[in-house]
């Protein structure tokens, strides 16, 4: 596929501006980042939200008024993803209150399925219940939302293997590999090969490696034949001790594409390759 598809993770629900000034933070931060992003090479953007002292929450309204600013740009036709796990000690959320964006507003193509629980060290249980990865999954069908499903261990994906087969996941699945989190897969190109050659045949994959491993795992990624995200909420520099901005992070992305003999994706082209409708 001459074809790469580049994720902007704009903000996440962990790392504080104060580590990073150019972390988005507000609804007219993030959605001012997305469509900088879709400028630059983003053909999706992956938005989480975050409560007014900056910390990860799930919320709504947040979420409603990003999309409505995002698409205010009449001309942007990127490819809008939503966490469902942005809350964080400070804020929260009941399962319900993880799905109530998706159930609710319009404009949401895709949403992030967090195939598991485990020890997010050292901060505590990343709980994903097969209780709520059911409801979750019969969500997205009911709404058409597809679902990113990300991998942060080896034994998620029997999970979403699982769920798939119940019929609780709509196939075929795209799976992001996330890489690098305590408490996870470290993030290793040996890694990164087992999960590929452990994909069901006809899957789409992305993938990202948290802090350093973000380079070996994006050019890993490209070797493989797979594709890459990109953003604030895994890495905040550019280089050592040099903040980075979204844009930095998509355009460097972008070359690195380039370099390797491949485009990255338009909008419309990742729609076709993840199997999205078109945007209206």
């Amino acid at each position: 596929m001459d074809q790469v598809i580049i994720t902007a993770a704009l903000t996440g629900a962990v790392t504080p501006k104060a580590k990073n000034a150019h972390i988005p933070i507000t609804p007219e931060e993030i959605a001012a980042d997305a469509y900088a992003c879709w400028k630059a090479g983003a053909a999706m953007v992956h938005l989480h939200m975050r409560a007014d002292d900056g910390l990860g929450a799930m919320d709504k309204e947040k979420f409603r008024e990003t999309i409505r600013l995002i698409r205010s740009h009449q001309d942007c036709d990127v490819i809008i993803n939503c966490t469902s796990s942005g809350a964080s000690a400070e804020h929260p959320a009941t399962d319900e209150e993880r799905m109530a964006h998706h159930q609710e507003l319009e404009g949401i193509e895709m949403g992030s399925y967090d195939a598991g629980t485990f020890n997010w060290m050292p901060g505590g249980v990343f709980m994903n219940s097969p209780q709520f990865l059911e409801k979750l999954g019969d969500l997205y069908l009911e709404r058409g939302i597809k679902p990113e499903v990300e991998i942060f261990d080896a034994g998620m994906l029997g999970i979403a293997d699982y769920f798939a087969k119940q019929g609780h996941l709509s196939t075929p699945c795209h799976y992001q590999l996330c890489l690098g989190v305590l408490g996870g897969m470290p993030a290793t190109v040996e890694n990164l090969v087992y999960l590929v050659r452990h994909l069901p045949e006809n899957a789409t994959w992305s993938a990202f490696g948290v802090g350093k491993s973000h380079l070996p795992i994006l050019y890993a990624a490209l070797a493989l034949g797979g594709h890459i995200r990109v953003g604030l909420e895994d890495n905040v520099y550019l280089s050592k001790g040099v903040p980075a901005t979204n844009v930095q992070l998509v355009e460097r992305a972008v070359q690195a594409v380039r370099t390797f003999g491949k485009q990255p994706a338009t909008p419309a082209q990742a729609r076709e390759i993840l199997g999205l409708k078109p945007l209206k």
